[in-house]
C-alpha cells in the first residue's frame, strides 16, 4: 500500500472519529439500493486496491471522478467509470464500491485486477523457421500484457500466415494457463495442426469461347493469365506454382480479366467462381466468365494539345484506326514504354501533365478515344536533399546527379541519377529511388534522394590451392579513399586513412611460399580533379616464380608441362616441395597510367579510354618459354571504347555492357630492322639462346579484344529471372611472322582464376566444365614445345534469378557456354567449340566482395585428350 493510501485511510478514519463528536450520520459500508431512488451525494474520498506499481491518483484519474465532485448513488457516474477502467484494456476485474456515507459525503472504493502478463510461449507443431516466423508476426511478447482481444488476432493472423503458406485447413489452438512460480502472470501454448498442404486439381473453366483454356492455364514453355495457380500432376504445370491460397487466386482472377482485357473483351467480367476440397490435399476451382464481345478502335482524338501536335502524339502511341481495343497495350504506350507519350512531356518539364482517355462513344464493336489532356506548366527543380550519407563529401554524390536546382524537370534525367547512384557501389542499389514532390503553386519540383548506406570496402584474406600447393592471398581495396587528405585530417578521415571521396585504392600480396609472390597496388578515380567525369588510374606490380627441378623432367614437354600445371601422378602435388629449384625462375615488374574520359556521343554511357604500360620480364633457366634466359621489355598502349548501361551493379535486370580494346607496341621489328627469319633455329646452340634474347629484348604485337554483355529481365518485379548472354574473343597479332610475341598470351579453361597466373605473362579466360588452363593449345615452335593461345572465344547464356537482394545479394544461376582456343590466330573458328552446362550460387558481401560456386560438366575433349566431366569452379573477389 503506497503512502498516499495510507494518508488517504489514515484521513478517513479521523474523519469519521470526527463525524460522530459532531453528531453526524455515519454509515460504514452502506448497501445501496438499486430499486430505491437515487441520493445526491459529493464524492469525500477515493481509494484503490489491487494493483500495486502505480501511484493512487494515476489509477483514480483513469476513472474520472475526483474528490468534491457530486454524483447519483446509485447512478450512471459510477457505471461510466467502470467502463473507462474495462476500455483501458488493462485490468479483467473492476468494481466500485462506497466504504462509507457521512453526512452527504460518500467515500469511494475502486477494487481492480489488472490483466495478467505473458511469462512464457510455448509453440507446438512447428519448425523452427515457422516458429520464428509466427514471433515475429504474432506480436506476442513475454512480460506483456495479455488481453482477449490480443488472443484473437493473434488467432487470425496465424490463420493468415498458413493460408499464405497453401496450409488452407489449418488449425490454431491458443490456451493460457497460470504460471505458479510468478504472481498473476500465465503461460500461452499455441498448438498448430496444419493439416495438409492445399494444392489445386482441377480448375473448371465455362463460358471461355474466344480464349482458349491452355492459354487461360498456361503450356509447360508457356505463360498464362494463370501465374500463381495451377493444377498439380500436369506437364504444363511442371516447375510452376501448384498450391492454393485465397489471395494467389484473388490475383488470378484479375490476371484473367486483364487478359480479356488486352484481347479486346473489355466487357468481360467473372460471372461467379467455387472453391472446394476435392480430397484433404486438394481443391477443386470452377470459374464462369462472360467474355462479351470484341472491340476494336475506330477514331483517336486528342484534346488539350498545344506543344505536341496530334501528329506526333497518334505515331507517338502507335495505335490506329482497326486495331484491337487493347487496354494493356494503350497503357504501356501511355505511360510504361520508354518512348510512352507521358515521356514526351515529363521529360519536357511538364510534371503537372496529365491525361486521360475516354470512350466517348461505342457503335457496334468499335470504341472512340478522345485523349483530353492538361499539359499545366513546366516545372524546374527547387530543393534537392540527399539524405542517409555521411560518408561520402557531398559533392562527390551531387556530381553523379542529372537532377540539379534550377533545371527544367525531366524524368529521364530522374532515372538516370538513379541508376549512377546506384553504380556507385556506397549505397545499396534496391533502395536507390527518388522522392519527388511536385509543387503545384509555384511549378516546382523537389526532389528527395533518400539512400542507404553500405559498406563499399573490401578486406581479402583467403586460401587456395595453385600449381604447387596453398596459395595465400591477402587484400585491402577502399572504394572511398581521399588521395587529397591523406595529409589532411578531416573530419571523415577515421582510422588510419582519409575517406569521402569515392576514389579506389587497392593493396594485395599473394604468395606460395618459395615457389611464388607478389605484390600490387593500385590507385584511381572517375573524377579526375573533381570537376568532370575523367577517369585516372595508375598501378604496380612485382612477383616471382621459381621452377621444379630439372631431374623431374624426364618425359616430353608436354607432358611434363601439364602434368606441372594439374598435378598428375608423376611426382603428384604433395611433394612440390622437394623440387624446388632458386636457378629456375622468372620475375614481372609492372607499371601502367590510364587515362579515360566519359562520351556525349553516340551517348554519354560511352567512355574511351587510354592506358600506358611497362612490363619487364626476367627470366633465368626458364623452360616454358621460347626465350630461357635474359630480360625482356614490354612497353604498349592500350586503347579502348566501352560502354555500361546496366541498371544495377550487384544484380543488373536490364542494360549492356561492352568493351572493344587494342593493345599494341612499337613496330621494333621495323624500326631495328633485323632478319628474324634466319636466326638460330637450333635450341641447343650456344648463338640461339643470344639470339633469342636480342630478339625478345623488346617484345612487339598488337592485342585485339571484344566483350559484350547483354541483360534481360524475363518476368517482372524486383525478383526476377534475368538472362544474361556474353560474347568475347581476342586475337594476339605479330608486325612479323618470325617474331610472335612469347607473352601475352591467352590461358583458356576453368574458373579463370588459375592459381597465379594472371601476372605469369599471359591472360587467363575462364571456360567452365574444364581444368583451368586445359584448352590452351600447346605446339613446337623453333623445336621448342611452348604453350599459349594467340586467340580465343567465349560464348555464354546465363539464366539468373536472386534469392536476397540489398547489402548483401545472393543469386542462383544455371548456364550453357562454349568457347575454344588457338595457337594459330588463322585457324580460329568461332563455330568450333568445347560445350559445358552448369549450376552454380553467387553471394555478395559487403566487406568481402563476390564470391561464387559452380558445378560445370565440360561435353568435349581437352588439349590433352580428356573429357572435361564434371568439375567444381569457385569464384572470389571477380566474376570471369
Amino acid at each position: 500500500m503506497t503512502n498516499i493510501r495510507k494518508i488517504i485511510l489514515s484521513a478517513l478514519t479521523s474523519t469519521l472519529v470526527v463525524a460522530r463528536a459532531m453528531g453526524q450520520d455515519v454509515v460504514v459500508n452502506p448497501e445501496i439500493n438499486y430499486a430505491g431512488a437515487p441520493r445526491t451525494l459529493e464524492i469525500g474520498g477515493l481509494v484503490t486496491s489491487g494493483v500495486e506499481g502505480y501511484e493512487d491518483y494515476m489509477l483514480t484519474g483513469i476513472s474520472g471522478l475526483s474528490v468534491g465532485q457530486t454524483i447519483s448513488v446509485p447512478g450512471t457516474e459510477i457505471t461510466d467509470a467502470i467502463k473507462r477502467y474495462w476500455k483501458h484494456g488493462l485490468f479483467s476485474n473492476v468494481s466500485i464500491s462506497a466504504d462509507s456515507i457521512v453526512g452527504n459525503k460518500v467515500f469511494l472504493h475502486i477494487h481492480l485486477q489488472t490483466r495478467p502478463r505473458v511469462s512464457v510461449i510455448n509453440y507446438y507443431g512447428l519448425k523452427k523457421s515457422e516458429k520464428d516466423d509466427m514471433e515475429a508476426k504474432l506480436g506476442l511478447l513475454k512480460g506483456a500484457q495479455i488481453t482477449p482481444n490480443m488472443i484473437d488476432r493473434a488467432k487470425i493472423l496465424a490463420k493468415r500466415y498458413f493460408d499464405e503458406k497453401g496450409f488452407k485447413d489449418a488449425d490454431v489452438v491458443i490456451t493460457q494457463h497460470d504460471d505458479l512460480s510468478n504472481k498473476n502472470q500465465v503461460i500461452l501454448d499455441i498448438t498448430v495442426d496444419k493439416k495438409e498442404k492445399m494444392k489445386v486439381h482441377q480448375i473448371i473453366l465455362e463460358g471461355n469461347k474466344e480464349i482458349s483454356a491452355k492459354r487461360i492455364k498456361g503450356g509447360l514453355f508457356t505463360k498464362g493469365a494463370f501465374t500463381k495457380t495451377h493444377e498439380a500432376g500436369k506437364l504444363s504445370s511442371f516447375l510452376k506454382a501448384k498450391k492454393y491460397t485465397p489471395e494467389r487466386w484473388a490475383k488470378d482472377k484479375q490476371n484473367l480479366i486483364a487478359l480479356y482485357n488486352e484481347k479486346g473483351y473489355k466487357d468481360a467480367y467473372i460471372v461467379e467462381d467455387s472453391v472446394w476440397n476435392y480430397d484433404p490435399k486438394h481443391v477443386d476451382i470452377a470459374i464462369k466468365v462472360n467474355e462479351g464481345k470484341k472491340y476494336y478502335l475506330r477514331n483517336i482524338s486528342w484534346v488539350g494539345n498545344s506543344v505536341y501536335s496530334t501528329y506526333q502524339l497518334e505515331a507517338t502511341l502507335g495505335m490506329k484506326k482497326g486495331d484491337v481495343y487493347n487496354q494493356k497495350l494503350l497503357n504501356k504506350r501511355l505511360t510504361e514504354d520508354e518512348d510512352a507519350v507521358g515521356n514526351l512531356y515529363w521529360n519536357s518539364g511538364y510534371i503537372f501533365y496529365n491525361l486521360q482517355p475516354t470512350e466517348i462513344n461505342i457503335d457496334g464493336d468499335s470504341v472512340d478515344l478522345e485523349m483530353r489532356i492538361i499539359e499545366g506548366p513546366k516545372a524546374y527543380i527547387n530543393h534537392v536533399r540527399i539524405n542517409g550519407n555521411d560518408r561520402l563529401y557531398e559533392n562527390v554524390i551531387r556530381r553523379e546527379l542529372r537532377t540539379k536546382p534550377g533545371d527544367l524537370f525531366s524524368k529521364e534525367a530522374l532515372m538516370r541519377s538513379a541508376r549512377e547512384l546506384a553504380s556507385m557501389g556506397h549505397f545499396d542499389p534496391e533502395k536507390v529511388s527518388p522522392d519527388v514532390k511536385p509543387d503545384g503553386e509555384n511549378g516546382t519540383v523537389d526532389i528527395n534522394w533518400n539512400l542507404q548506406q553500405k559498406s563499399s570496402d573490401q578486406v581479402e584474406f583467403s586460401l587456395g590451392w595453385g600449381q604447387t600447393g596453398v596459395i595465400g592471398r591477402v587484400g585491402l581495396k577502399l572504394n572511398n579513399f581521399s588521395m587529397r587528405n591523406l595529409f589532411n585530417k578531416n573530419k571523415e578521415h577515421r582510422g588510419l586513412l582519409p575517406i569521402g571521396d569515392g576514389e579506389q585504392l587497392a593493396l594485395g600480396a599473394q604468395t606460395n611460399g618459395r615457389y611464388y609472390q607478389s605484390y600490387n597496388a593500385s590507385y584511381s578515380t572517375n573524377w579526375f580533379g573533381g570537376k568532370r567525369p575523367v577517369q585516372f588510374s595508375v598501378s604496380a606490380y612485382f612477383s616471382k616464380q621459381t621452377d621444379i627441378a630439372s631431374n623431374q623432367f624426364n618425359r616430353s614437354y608436354a607432358d611434363n608441362y601439364y602434368n606441372y600445371l594439374y598435378g598428375s601422378s608423376v611426382y603428384g602435388r604433395n611433394s612440390y616441395e622437394s623440387f624446388y629449384d632458386p636457378d629456375k625462375y622468372i620475375t614481372l615488374f609492372g607499371v601502367s597510367l590510364g587515362w579515360g574520359r566519359r562520351l556525349r556521343w553516340p551517348d554519354d554511357y560511352f567512355m574511351l579510354s587510354a592506358q600506358l604500360s611497362y612490363t619487364r620480364y626476367s627470366l633465368k633457366n626458364w623452360r616454358y618459354f621460347l626465350m630461357t634466359n635474359g630480360n625482356a621489355n614490354n612497353l604498349n598502349f592500350n586503347l579502348s571504347l566501352s560502354r555500361t548501361s546496366t541498371d544495377n551493379q550487384l544484380f543488373p535486370r536490364r542494360g549492356s555492357e561492352f568493351t572493344a580494346s587494342v593493345s599494341i607496341t612499337p613496330p621494333w621489328s621495323s624500326i631495328f630492322k633485323k632478319d628474324y627469319k634466319n636466326l638460330a633455329v637450333n635450341s641447343n646452340s650456344k648463338t640461339y639462346e643470344q639470339e633469342q634474347q636480342e630478339k625478345y629484348r623488346w617484345v612487339e604485337y598488337h592485342k585485339w579484344k571484344f566483350k559484350s554483355k547483354t541483360y534481360t529481365a524475363l518476368t517482372s518485379g524486383t525478383k526476377c529471372f534475368v538472362l544474361m548472354t556474353r560474347v568475347e574473343f581476342g586475337i594476339l597479332g605479330s608486325f612479323n611472322k618470325y617474331n610472335k610475341s612469347p607473352f601475352e598470351t591467352f590461358e583458356v579453361g576453368g574458373d579463370g582464376m588459375s592459381g597465379y597466373s594472371s601476372n605469369y605473362a599471359t591472360e587467363t579466360v575462364g571456360l567452365r566444365g574444364y581444368e583451368n588452363g586445359s584448352l590452351t593449345p600447346v605446339a613446337v615452335d623453333n623445336n621448342r614445345s611452348r604453350s599459349g593461345a594467340y586467340a580465343y572465344n567465349r560464348l555464354t547464356l546465363e539464366l539468373r534469378y536472386p534469392f536476397m537482394l540489398g547489402n548483401t545479394t545472393i543469386y542462383g544461376l544455371g548456364f550453357v557456354e562454349g568457347g575454344n582456343a588457338w595457337y594459330d590466330a588463322k585457324k580460329f573458328n568461332p563455330f568450333s567449340l568445347k560445350r559445358s552446362a552448369g549450376l552454380g550460387v553467387r553471394i555478395f558481401l559487403p566487406m568481402v566482395g563476390l564470391m561464387g560456386i559452380d558445378y560445370a560438366y565440360g561435353f568435349d575433349k581437352d588439349t590433352t585428350g580428356k573429357k572435361g566431366g564434371g568439375q567444381f569452379h569457385f569464384i572470389l573477389g571477380q566474376e570471369f
